[in-house]
């Protein structure tokens, strides 16, 4: 086999030991398990025949992207080959009459942001990290601005994708809509590299608003802050992004990028739209804020401010890592609905406290998701098996209240046990969806559905 692939990728094909166990591991706890080889293919032309190769020989595909992912997407749990898509990063075509884009799986967030600069349009969804488009669709990713502009599942309009047979298939179309049979795009948009290969996406993008106002806003408790960004919702204020970061995590931002916010549950706010309609969203949010015990906003009224405003929030997982040197990262995320949010993050915090766990809170509070860095001494066992046991309680905190075990982060391996819990027969037809693409089980075994 490894002769097949080398006549495919020649040096592109390596067995490197080093170059394995740096794709063997994400961004998170979960220990080193590196593929056997990696390829870094360069067409999709050489990921057909590579996954026609790997097919043959039941030898497991793994996709990566950037390796940012932080519930064990990309381990190799059977071994096999890692498919490193960096050298596809070609921004294809950029459409700005239809408003889309189409890229290469290996293009990242910051690439599409520094390529749509300036062009009047840009792409909404951005993770913490900067994670490529490919592994974006796959994880079916979001970020600060999902709750105006929506996750990866609204902004991908079609794909193309490589199989586990080699077959090469394309979904969706151009269009802004369609009715025309089963909606495949959204079927690989968050599988994980389960059911094949993303390579190649179009993208919906979005108009650079004509206005556009960020601050921060202290608050004297979580619950003041998350009432306030549920309200702001339930009042149909089309805020573009309310991040909640907790006083733990305000202090971590403090320490690693050097500013001085007070150390409160704080919002950072944005607000987009004409003028006149920002200035009325500004208005209506001030007066929720200060309903609820918000003070003065502090605002970042020029562009280099509001980059430095979020790459502060967008930091926040370094930030948190610096806050306790030497421990491992524990990275988790929830979403219920709204109406249950500032109870769950109420009931989440008040567990914390008791466990005594370090472990700073962020939220994508405007859509009920929020997310959890718990650091841990990776000397201290009972300190792991301590959280472990509060990540499982968060996650059936979060079912209970109908909510998800992940609204961003994904399965991976990490959630896994709680698949069959959320899904009940459900995942018996995505068990049946798997065995009907990839009955061989070659496409990332081990991730997604449990015994897939």
């Amino acid at each position: 086999m490894v002769n097949d692939l080398k006549n495919i990728l020649g040096e592109r094909l390596t067995e490197d030991l080093t170059t394995r166990n740096d794709h063997g591991f994400g961004f998170s706890y979960h220990p080193v398990t590196p593929p056997d080889l990696v390829a870094y293919p360069e067409s999709i032309e050489e990921i057909s025949e590579i996954v026609r190769v790997c097919s043959r020989h039941q030898t497991p595909v793994i996709p990566y992207g950037a390796g940012t992912s932080v519930e064990g997407h990309i381990l190799a749990v059977r071994g096999g080959l890692c498919l490193d898509l960096s050298h596809m990063n070609r921004i294809i075509e950029f459409n700005p009459a239809d408003m889309i884009i189409t890229v290469q799986p290996g293009v990242t967030r910051n690439q599409i942001d520094a390529y749509l600069k300036g062009t009047g349009f840009f792409f909404p969804i951005g993770p913490g990290a900067n994670a490529t488009l490919g592994g974006m669709a796959a994880t079916r990713a979001s970020g600060t601005n999902a709750v105006r502009y929506g996750t990866m599942k609204d902004n991908v309009l079609a794909l193309k994708v490589v199989l586990p047979d080699g077959q090469v298939i394309k979904t969706g179309s151009k269009a802004k809509k369609s009715s025309a049979g089963y909606n495949l795009t959204q079927l690989f948009v968050g599988s994980e590299g389960t059911l094949g290969v993303i390579a190649e996406l179009t993208l919906k993008l979005h108009p650079t608003p004509e206005s556009v106002e960020a601050a921060v806003c202290p608050f004297p408790s979580v619950e003041a802050a998350v009432n306030t960004a549920i309200n702001t919702i339930q009042n149909g204020i089309p805020i573009a992004r309310i991040e909640l970061l907790d006083t733990e995590m305000m202090k971590a931002i403090n320490l690693y990028s050097g500013v001085h916010y007070q150390e409160k549950p704080t919002l950072f706010l944005e607000f987009h739209g004409s003028a006149t309609e920002v200035k009325a969203q500004i208005q209506k949010v001030r007066e929720l804020s200060t309903l609820f015990g918000g003070e003065d906003f502090q605002w970042a009224t020029s562009e280099a401010e509001r980059d430095k405003l979020w790459r502060i929030r967008t930091d926040a997982a370094p930030s948190a890592i610096a806050y306790r040197p030497g421990a491992q990262l524990l990275s988790t995320d929830v979403c219920v609905p709204i109406s249950r949010l500032a109870q769950c993050i109420a009931e989440t915090r008040a567990d914390i406290e008791a466990t005594g766990l370090v472990a700073p809170l962020l939220g994508h509070v405007g859509d009920g998701n929020f997310h959890l860095t718990v650091l841990i001494d990776p000397d201290d066992p009972a300190e792991m098996e301590k959280t472990r046991a509060f990540n499982e309680r968060l996650i059936l905190r979060a079912l209970d209240m109908e909510g998800t075990c992940t609204g961003e982060h994904g399965i991976g391996v990490g959630k896994l046990p709680y698949m069959e819990l959320e899904h009940g027969p459900a995942l018996e037809v995505m068990r049946a969806i798997k065995q009907a693409i990839d009955p061989e089980g070659v496409m990332n075994p081990g991730k997604l559905v449990p015994g897939g």
